[in-house]
């Protein structure tokens, strides 16, 4: 098991889940270690996401542990699994990590849902939009810095146009729609293309309006992860010095109650789409 230096969030997801179900089982790491064959200080590099280990000996771990889950089991076998390599590794020394979780992230999940107020959700962006944000980075980015980040915020669409899509579901505040990042015509297109895309089936873009007043979750910019487990999900949040992710069964709770609430003060679909479509008219 060789040593991780960085290890991404979905590795130290695995390690989170297998301390917890380790605690439960009341086992330290050097019982839990002998019951596999390993060590106690490789059980806590797997917890810590430093080292990776072999399906097989993972199902025997969780067994010791008394999980009898079979979806959470097959879940983290699924978090575990590193025998593919994917396009975001093409940028692994070109961008911070956090980029590469978050698409990471959005590719392994079976539904994603956004809520944002100041800005239109990245895997929706166009090219010209998500250049004039990143245009806008302090500290200011190269332009070679900004076209890495463009085409990478680019390639995260394809999680939406692959075969078997997640569900995505975005709510999206009116003042992100009428931030003219880029200027008018920028901003016109933005909202067309917000449009072409909310025809499609899996796809469901719904607006607070101003008119709506205050609501749970304003100035936050979050996106939540479904696994096929729901112990599982995450929760990633934006942040001025990167992103946060969260798991706990509390937090995720609390924002799957906060998205509920978020969807009492939103239009409709068919309303959503021709506020939209207003909006977009009126630049």
């Amino acid at each position: 098991m060789p040593s991780r230096r960085h290890p991404t969030q979905r590795q130290r997801r695995l390690g989170i889940e297998l301390r917890k179900l380790r605690e439960a089982a009341k086992l330290s790491a050097p019982e839990a270690g002998a019951s596999v064959g390993i060590k106690g200080y490789q059980i806590s590099h797997l917890e810590a996401g430093r080292v990776g280990i072999q399906p097989s000996r993972l199902r025997a771990l969780v067994d010791r542990y008394g999980c009898a889950d079979e979806a959470l089991v097959d879940g983290l076998v699924g978090l575990a699994d590193e025998r593919d390599k994917y396009w975001w590794d093409e940028y692994r020394n070109a961008l911070p990590g956090f980029f590469l979780d978050i698409a990471e992230l959005e590719w392994n999940a079976e539904r994603l849902r956004n809520a944002l107020t100041s800005h239109i959700p990245g895997l929706l962006q166009t090219e010209d939009h998500a250049r004039a944000i990143f245009g806008m980075v302090i500290p200011e980015l190269t332009a070679e810095e900004v076209d890495v980040r463009v085409a990478h915020r680019l390639k995260r669409r394809e999680v939406l146009d692959r075969k078997n899509p997640p569900a995505y579901d975005a709510i999206i505040h009116e003042s992100a729609l009428r931030m003219q990042f880029g200027g008018r015509g920028v901003a016109r297109a933005q909202l067309e293309s917000l449009l072409e895309f909310g025809e499609r089936d899996l796809v469901s873009l719904r607006v607070i309006p101003f008119a709506a007043g205050g609501f749970p979750g304003a100035g936050q910019t979050i996106l939540y992860a479904g696994a096929a487990v729901q112990q599982l999900d995450t929760v990633q949040l934006d942040t001025s010095y990167g992103s946060v992710f969260l798991d706990s069964d509390e937090q995720l709770a609390n924002y799957r109650r906060l998205f509920s609430k978020m969807e009492l003060y939103a239009l409709d679909e068919p309303s959503s789409r021709q506020f939209i479509h207003t909006i977009a008219q009126q630049l």
